[in-house]
């Protein structure tokens, strides 16, 4: 029988995976709100605020270290009102502290995230982990809870208060909304040439370790080459999506990208697992194939989306969130070999396996092997004088029995919440892939993804999205990035012909957006204001490990504009680009999803295909595969349809249907259609000039 557990704070009553984890330390932990912070009022305590996630390596650490440690729990005790975050679950909480920690620590920050708030919740010190003692001229915590106690209960509490308030004063004056131009072309260029500058040409990526996938810096030079045909940009797409597969960030057994490497090379992975990373990797595969159709960037693509079906999956179709780096209480212990055991399960033919992905009797990561390929599957063929076809299907037949080996260890910890907008990312990847691949299934998930979504997160009554489910609890109100992901994904699922019912949808969630977020004549808040506990109401601009809201949201407003015509979709995109203007012509790798949407609103070429099928849906396939396997990143198609709802929705395309119950095809450019074709060779290479 399990031992009952000495401490139970208020976490206990929490959902959040990582709130649970904190719900037996002996230190007072509240959840983020009202409780807490009159409970800092009323007892005139600082408040401690740890922000992290359920599968943070170091978060993880600083527990073990200090706050599972009573001496340094009844510290924090008696100086604080302790609070922990789930930065997943309130990433506007954790943005904006984040945003102070930056700007206190003068650089980067990451998680844990500790910061030192007034019981009006303004900050006044932050810090990342911290060691429980001070050690090598480094603080520890427990130098600090003893700095801050002393602060707090002698003459410079006021001091401290006024400070904060300045703080917030200066932060509430720089918060920038609008603009009065549209930036020019020309800062494309100058986005893709300190991409250029910073490429790593060797590995890939960016220069230097640690080393992070950002998959959208790959679609926006796919993107560049596509309009330029500047071979560099191709070049290094393709060096990086080669070399990281390569590594031992890509689980090589299981598919699916770690969260970064620790080195140049991609070949030391931190091996948590994100969902959202994943989604863009995916993407950026995707569209790699279909600009070049090279085999090995549709294997990844489909090894990370089977990866998410398979793993990743809750039963009524929502996507989880995360899996941990650790288990059995060592970090990445669940992913990494011990060259014996690869020969034990693949004998007698090992010897081979293990050369190709680097497996030696030392190991390269705490004893145990991290699996990485030092060359191309067609080198090492070569090299070996085998035919690469054969050492595939050899290759992939031993990587099945490591799986199946590998599945009967303890699994790391999975992060099972549904959060919104990761799942709005993964929606439009599957979707683009199902359509792409003319794979049925990653299109029926996507679907079902959205079902889900419409089913447990969005209120119909009050029009707006949750952010977060969990074991049948739905939360915490929805920001720009929720709305603005999942219309993404939506508009996809109406261009893959799943029905009106999505663009409805998404059209409704931009009225939300357009009613409760956005800055007359400028960008779109995160958040709607109505939460009180966020002291500050941000406009955020730039793309982190996950896109800019405001820039997604722009693509969705251009999209929408391109299927129905209506001018308020591109007078909103217009806001927006001219209020990101000068912080885009400032530093503008910080904003590729706005360079992105850049190319498109310039691209006065963008087709929108309307295909209206006949009774017999004539050559329906054929269309679907070539409109959708070719990288037309600017496109829309509409699929016309006789359905009430459609026509209501879509009055400006009546003129664009079937010709003598012919499957009918129209491109139209600016809303000026060509003529309509109705043989298959020709509307084939009307496609093609594409």
């Amino acid at each position: 029988m399990a031992e009952e557990p000495l401490y139970t704070n208020r976490l206990i009553h929490q959902k959040s995976p990582y709130l649970l984890q904190h719900a037996h330390n002996p230190v007072d932990w509240h959840p983020w709100g009202d409780e807490a912070f009159q409970a800092a009022k009323d007892q005139d305590k600082p408040i401690f605020l740890s922000i992290g996630y359920a599968t943070c390596h170091w978060c993880h650490v600083m527990e073990r270290e200090s706050f599972e440690n009573v001496e340094i729990a009844h510290l924090l005790n008696q100086t604080f009102i302790c609070i922990k975050v789930d930065r997943e679950e309130l990433p506007d909480v954790d943005s904006l502290y984040m945003e102070f920690a930056q700007s206190m620590m003068s650089g980067a920050a990451g998680w844990p995230l500790n910061v030192i708030l007034t019981p009006d919740l303004q900050p006044f010190f932050a810090a990342t982990y911290l060691p429980p003692y001070s050690s090598h001229g480094l603080m520890g915590l427990v130098d600090l809870i003893h700095r801050i106690k002393e602060l707090w209960a002698g003459g410079d509490k006021e001091k401290v208060l006024s400070q904060a308030e300045t703080i917030l004063e200066v932060f509430a004056t720089s918060v920038h909304t609008t603009g009065d131009t549209l930036p020019e072309p020309d800062v494309i260029d100058e986005a893709i040439d300190l991409l250029y500058k910073m490429a790593d040409p060797t590995y890939g990526g960016m220069k230097g370790a640690p080393k992070f996938p950002i998959g959208y810096q790959s679609s926006l030079m796919l993107r560049y080459f596509k309009t330029t045909k500047d071979s560099r940009a191709l070049f290094l797409v393709e060096r990086t999506l080669e070399m990281m597969h390569r590594g031992g960030i890509y689980d090589h057994i299981g598919g699916g990208f770690s969260r970064y490497s620790v080195d140049e090379r991609w070949i030391i992975p931190h091996f948590e697992k994100m969902l959202y990373d994943n989604a863009i990797l995916a993407q950026a595969y995707l569209e790699a194939w279909q600009l070049t159709k090279k085999p090995l960037y549709r294997q990844v693509c489909e090894e990370i989306l089977n990866y998410v079906l398979r793993d990743m999956t809750h039963p009524e179709g929502g996507f989880y969130s995360a899996e941990d780096a650790d288990s059995e209480g060592h970090e990445g212990y669940f992913y990494t070999w011990p060259r014996e055991e690869v020969l034990n399960i693949l004998e007698p033919d090992g010897m081979l396996f293990c050369d190709f992905y680097q497996i030696t009797p030392h190991g390269n990561f705490d004893g145990r092997n991290v699996l990485h390929q030092m060359t191309s599957l067609e080198e090492f063929a070569n090299s070996r004088h085998i035919a690469p076809e054969a050492l595939q299907t050899q290759f992939k037949e031993q990587r099945k029995k490591l799986w199946e080996a590998r599945e009967k260890r303890v699994h790391p910890l999975k992060d099972d919440k549904i959060l919104c907008s990761w799942n709005g990312l993964m929606i439009y990847t599957l979707a683009e892939a199902g359509k792409a691949f003319s794979h049925e299934p990653f299109l029926q998930a996507a679907i079902k993804s959205a079902r889900f979504l419409k089913k447990a997160l969005w209120n119909e009554d009050e029009q707006i999205l949750l952010r977060r489910w969990r074991e049948g609890e739905a939360l915490f109100a929805g920001s720009l990035d929720e709305y603005a992901f999942l219309i993404r994904g939506l508009i996809s699922l109406f261009e893959a012909n799943a029905g009106v019912e999505w663009l409805q949808w998404a059209m409704q969630l931009t009225n939300t957006l357009a009613f409760r977020y956005k800055i007359p004549e400028g960008a779109f808040f995160q958040t709607d204001g109505t939460d009180k506990s966020l002291i500050l109401q941000r406009c955020q601009f730039s793309d982190g490990a996950e896109p800019s809201g405001n820039a997604i949201h722009t693509e969705n407003l251009l999209r929408l504009f391109q299927i129905t015509k209506q001018e308020d979709y591109l007078a909103q995109a217009s806001d927006v680009l001219m209020a990101v203007k000068d912080l885009l012509e400032h530093y503008p790798l910080g904003y590729c999803y706005h360079a992105m949407n850049l190319i498109r609103y310039y691209d006065h070429k963008a087709p929108t295909f309307v295909i209206a099928l006949n009774s017999n849906k004539e050559y329906y396939e054929e269309l679907k595969k070539h409109l959708f396997e070719r990288f037309i990143p600017d496109k829309s198609v509409i699929w016309q349809s006789q359905d009430l709802e459609f026509e209501e929705l879509f009055s400006h395309t009546k003129l664009q249907e079937a010709v003598d119950d012919q499957t009918t095809f129209y491109v139209c450019q600016q809303g000026v259609c060509q003529a309509p074709e109705t043989d298959i060779k020709s509307m084939i290479k009307l496609i093609d000039e594409f």
